[in-house]
Parts: C-alpha cells; sequence; structure tokens
C-alpha cells in the first residue's frame, strides 16, 4: 500500500460486515481514531528501531540446564534479544516490517531494512530454532510468542519485497519450529487458559490460525478449528463483569469472541455472541465497554492496562464488522472501541521503557486493521 492510498484511507474509512458484503461509514471520531497516518507510523517505528537492538534491561525466560546456558541474551538470541524481552522483540520486528509494507516512503525505511536486515539472518534465526531443541525448553513463549512469530512470518511471506521475501526464507527454519510445537502441543492441552495476560489460549489460537490460512497450512488451521470449537463453543453468559484483572492487556472475554468470529460463519457467530455476552447489546457492562484506568505508566504490570485498551479496541471493532448491520450489539461495540482507543493511543509514548518497549505494536495492529 502506497502512502498516498494510506492518506486515502484516512479520510474514508469503512468497516466491512462480514458475510454481507455491505460497507457502513464510520463517524469521523472512528476513523481519525481508526486509521493509522504516516506521522503515527514514523513516531511508532522510532520506538521500535530504538529497542529491537537494545539488549538490556532484559527479562530472560530462560531455562539453565548446565552452567554453560548463562549466556548474554544476545547470545541466546541473536535475533531477538532486545525490546526487554522475546516476545516483544518479536512483534517490534513485526510491526517494523507492517509499517515498511504500508509506508515505503517512510522517513525510517533505510533504517529499518538494515536493523531488521542484521537481525533476521540466516545464522540468527538457525540459533533461534535450535534454541527451543534444548531440553526442558518445550513451553518456552507458549503461546503467546508463538502467536507473534508466526504473525511475523504471516506478514513476511506476503511482502512482494525482495528484502522481504529473504527474511521470511531466513525465517523459515523458526516458523517451521513453532509450527511443529503448535501441532504437537494443541492436542494435549484439554483446557484452555483464559487469562489476560500471555499464556491466553484464545489469542495464541487467532494468530496461529491466521497463519495457516496464509500460508495455505490445512493441518495447523484444521486442528486450530477444532481447538476453538472444543475450548469455546459451548460458552454462555461470560461473567465479563468480572473484568478486568489488574495486570491484563487481554480481555479474555473479547479475545475469545475475537477468535470466535474467525471459527464460525457469520449466522453461527451471532447467535454465540449473544449467548456469550448478553450484554453487550444494551451497552453493557459497564467494566467492559469502558477504558481501563492506568494509575502509573512506570509500573511494568500496571502499564498492561493501556495495552488492555487497545486490544479491546481491535477486538470490538473485529467482532462489530462480523455482526450485521441492525445488530444493536454492533453500534455499542464500534462506540466502546472508540473509546478504548482514544484514551490508550495517547499514551503509547510515555517516555518510560516498560512500556514504550511493546505498546506500539498494539497501536499499529489496531490502526492499521491488522485484524479486520
Amino acid at each position: 500500500m502506497s502512502e498516498i492510498r494510506a492518506k486515502i484511507l484516512a479520510s474514508t474509512v469503512f468497516v466491512v460486515i462480514a458475510g454481507s458484503g455491505a460497507h457502513m461509514p464510520m463517524n469521523a471520531q472512528d476513523s481519525r481514531e481508526s486509521v493509522l497516518t504516516p506521522a503515527q507510523a514514523s513516531r511508532f517505528a522510532g520506538l521500535a528501531l530504538k529497542c529491537i537492538g537494545q539488549e538490556y534491561p532484559n527479562k530472560p525466560e530462560h531455562v539453565l540446564n548446565s552452567a554453560s546456558d548463562v549466556q548474554s541474551p544476545a547470545a541466546l538470541h541473536p535475533a531477538f534479544y532486545g525490546c526487554f524481552d522475546w516476545h516483544s522483540s518479536v512483534h517490534g520486528h513485526w510491526m517494523l516490517v507492517r509499517l515498511l509494507r504500508l509506508f515505503p516512503a517512510l522517513p525510517q525505511q533505510k533504517e529499518i531494512r538494515s536493523a531488521v536486515g542484521r537481525n533476521l539472518t540466516t545464522a540468527n534465526l538457525r540459533m533461534e530454532a535450535a534454541y527451543l531443541d534444548a531440553p526442558n525448553r518445550q513451553s518456552f513463549e507458549r503461546m503467546y510468542g508463538w502467536a507473534w512469530l508466526l504473525k511475523l512470518a504471516e506478514e513476511l511471506r506476503s511482502w512482494e519485497d525482495d528484502e522481504g521475501q529473504e527474511w521470511s526464507r531466513s525465517l523459515q527454519p523458526l516458523t517451521d519450529a513453532i509450527v511443529r510445537r503448535c501441532l504437537e502441543f494443541l492436542p494435549k492441552q484439554n483446557y484452555p487458559i483464559r487469562t489476560g495476560v500471555h499464556p491466553n489460549t484464545a489469542f495464541g489460537l487467532a494468530f496461529c490460525l491466521d497463519y495457516a490460512r496464509a500460508a495455505g497450512d490445512r493441518k495447523l488451521e484444521s486442528l486450530i478449528v477444532e481447538r476453538a470449537r472444543t475450548y469455546f463453543r459451548g460458552d454462555a453468559a461470560y461473567p465479563a463483569a468480572w473484568e478486568p484483572g489488574g495486570e491484563d492487556f487481554f480481555s479474555p472475554s473479547l479475545t475469545e469472541a475475537d477468535l470466535m468470529r474467525r471459527v464460525l460463519a457469520p449466522r453461527e457467530f451471532r447467535g454465540w455472541f449473544h449467548g456469550f455476552l448478553p450484554e453487550t447489546g444494551r451497552g453493557g457492562p459497564k467494566s467492559l465497554m469502558e477504558p481501563a484506568i492506568v494509575t502509573d505508566r512506570s509500573d511494568p504490570k500496571l502499564v498492561h492496562l493501556d495495552g488492555l485498551n487497545l486490544s479491546r479496541a481491535w477486538c470490538m471493532q473485529a467482532i462489530a464488522a462480523s455482526l450485521p448491520a441492525d445488530d444493536p450489539a454492533q453500534k455499542a461495540l464500534a462506540a466502546a472501541a472508540s473509546r478504548h482507543a482514544q484514551a490508550a493511543l495517547v499514551h503509547v509514548a510515555s517516555g518510560d521503557y516498560v512500556g514504550e518497549h511493546w505498546l506500539a505494536s498494539f497501536a499499529v495492529y489496531l490502526l492499521s486493521g491488522a485484524g479486520r
């Protein structure tokens, strides 16, 4: 997409109503909050470029099998050592690739290509894949990091760019390793994890399903669809009034619904959704439909709630777009999405690394329509 095309989209935004072929214009405020602008893209790129090569501070998820495993983050993870932790580095790379695709004339285009190309080398990514095969690491980054790695793979494989295709080929051994782990693990997971943080099963399945469909991996797609139906098809009257948790960056209820709109046919999804969150058509519950309040953006857990507001917004937008135009929940969700986006976007660049190392990726996922 060219920068000119992106600017056109910024002035005329439409939500596709799933299954109907119709388009519903969003109001002016929704348009301003729902489309990524070149200026925002440049600011967000600057945040990611600052951190994907910043090794410290670092929070490794690392099992030590022997004294020889006591190594620096860059030695352990030569591709994804920056941005405080492995998964944030992965989605920082995803964000930079997506921004470069959407805005080829981005002021930081050369810097992005240099930084991403320096990390996504064949040698580095083979080392990343080999790391996973060491003993006692079968749960490393399961499934949040897995999901973002496959989202990066999905973004690269669909980009008609010579360098992007080279990075995609280099990433393939790690992509294959993550796919194998999904295929091995998911049949053994009897119960979904419904937390509002990293291990959330619905989020992991949603992103992995997107990859499977983009890559034409029918085996992975079939398994994820079966798992989603087994875990969630019978859910009803979810206690969404209990949300949010104090350190959530996902809404367990909305993330689940965002998965199921990918899995169920439109009519089936509508019936399931209204049984699952019956209050949404009436604008409730308030605790779900109103933005979470962040009291300290220098606290690494409390700042999660800015991410919650962003992820709620993208879930609400996608769910609304999957409902018929006359569904009362559609208007309520669209309005709530706008409130959540407005509450969070101004705080992506807070000046504190605990939020700045990851929130921009969530903002770009929301604003660039990656989930729609």
